[in-house]
């Protein structure tokens, strides 16, 4: 008999040593200052692809550095002064273009004789299709703008928020003049501070709430989930969420208990309006932390690859109510949504939303997602091939750039030319006048002046006559 009770003692010992260590992990995700990524379970899949990732901002930069010249072509001297403001160290800007030869086309200019660089047709084909995508995309971007702003609280946004946010929401660059005064019927631009007379801290509010766009996306996932699954019980899919849990993920049984009754507790949807609910109670404060984790749902499915920045999302901290050790907050449902702390030296931590994935590609996938996947796919192209492809002589061979851009350099040098002979008949009628006062005065020792300057004047007007008939033989050339 005390074997037994010994026995029953040390089971009921460990199951409450065992409760014990689950509280208090739970209480420091909760409460620690210090980062809690330690108890992140890792995935692979999405660590790679953000390895990829961190080689597509650099190269964006480059690109967007190129395409604001006004010839789309920039010296590789300068392109290495422009790197460093962007953080690169010396010489690595031009290390970093010869990775890429699909993307970067480095040539020797035709009349300075130095390295330039430009972007190749391939790349310049992507950029193109990008745009396109994002035009003919207007319509979607409209209403991907109107349920951001209806879930805020208040129905308003800050301008600003939404700038820093812009590639991940597939908005184009000039939102404000494309979008927003495009459709005075669905926004309207305020500047709440009469303070600010520039209007820097504009605010975009909603003219008419529509009502149909009130529905979350995770609603439509319950209601299929439901009709496929009909031996389920409505309470268990009513307020539930798609757990898709990690590989090598350690499932406790408390865990499971948890789990299971915060599936079925209740939440207010994030287009409701919460500011005269009463907060104070345990229950409101349940339903609140479940409102969080669907408002970040709802906002990852906003976006055009299912994926931000927990940097990006810290703008819209207090419109959306959001806590601010989010991070540790997040780390509680590692089932729903990941984050990856891969592709800037552990400084940016973005989040994935596991159901829109599998094995590491979007599974519904939108025009603007495959022409920005076609910009990965020259990334990933080997080196070695890049010189059996015959577009990436697309230049010399039809457009002869080389002539047009030594054409337009000999037209500029003529137009700079004439500017300097206009100065110099001005200096010499001005030396004229000059003349004729001192002759007038009987100051007539500068004679030997006066020729030398008569000399210099008509060598320069034989220079010019030599200098314009070699321009009119290349404009001539075919």
């Amino acid at each position: 008999m005390n074997i037994i009770m010994r026995t029953w003692t040390a089971i009921a010992m460990a199951e409450k040593s065992k409760r014990k260590e689950w509280q208090w992990q739970a209480w420091r995700l909760k409460s620690s200052n210090k980062s809690n990524i330690k108890f992140r379970t890792k995935d692979h899949a999405f660590d790679d692809y953000m390895e990829v990732c961190k080689k597509v901002r650099k190269v964006v930069k480059f690109q967007s550095i190129i395409l604001a010249q006004p010839e789309q072509s920039i010296c590789v001297a300068r392109l290495d002064t422009l790197g460093r403001r962007l953080g690169l160290k010396m010489y690595e800007s031009g290390r970093f273009v010869l990775k890429y030869p699909h993307i970067f086309e480095v040539f020797e200019h035709p009349v300075q004789r130095l390295l330039w660089c430009r972007l190749t047709p391939k790349a310049m084909e992507q950029i193109q299709e990008e745009r396109a995508a994002l035009i003919a995309l207007e319509r979607e971007s409209v209403i991907r703008l109107q349920k951001l702003i209806m879930m805020a609280a208040g129905g308003r946004v800050c301008l600003e928020h939404i700038y820093h946010a812009r590639k991940d929401l597939g908005l184009p660059d000039d939102l404000e003049v494309s979008i927003i005064l495009k459709y005075p019927q669905y926004f309207q631009l305020t500047c709440p501070n009469p303070r600010d007379k520039n209007g820097l801290m504009k605010y975009v509010e909603l003219a008419n709430r529509d009502p149909s766009l009130a529905v979350c996306a995770i609603e439509k996932v319950r209601e299929k989930e439901y009709r496929d699954r009909g031996s389920r019980r409505e309470e268990d899919t009513r307020f539930s969420f798609l757990i898709n849990l990690p590989p090598c993920f350690r499932i406790s049984r408390a865990y499971r208990v948890f789990l299971m009754k915060w599936q079925r507790m209740p939440y207010w949807s994030p287009y409701e309006d919460i500011s005269r609910q009463d907060l104070r109670t345990l229950e409101a404060q349940k339903r609140l932390q479940k409102r969080v984790i669907a408002t970040l749902h709802e906002f990852l499915t906003l976006t055009v690859e299912k994926n931000i920045t927990l940097e990006k999302i810290a703008h819209f901290r207090e419109c959306f109510y959001l806590p601010n050790k989010l991070k540790d907050f997040l780390l509680q449902h590692q089932g729903i949504f990941y984050i990856s702390t891969r592709g800037n030296y552990g400084k940016l931590h973005t989040i994935f939303l596991r159901e829109a994935y599998s094995k590491g590609e979007l599974i519904t996938p939108n025009p603007v997602y495959l022409a920005r996947r076609k910009l990965v796919q020259l990334i990933l192209l080997s080196p070695r091939k890049a010189t059996l492809d015959p577009s990436l002589t697309f230049y010399k061979n039809n457009d002869r750039d080389d002539e047009k851009m030594m054409r337009e350099y000999f037209e500029s040098s003529y137009k700079l030319d004439e500017d300097l002979l206009s100065k110099k008949t001005e200096d010499s009628d001005h030396n004229d006048f000059r003349r004729s006062q001192q002759m007038s005065l009987g100051l007539s020792g500068c004679n030997a002046m006066e020729s030398n300057d008569r000399l210099m004047n008509n060598m320069d007007m034989q220079s010019h006559d030599n200098f314009r008939k070699e321009v009119d033989m290349v404009t001539r050339s075919p």
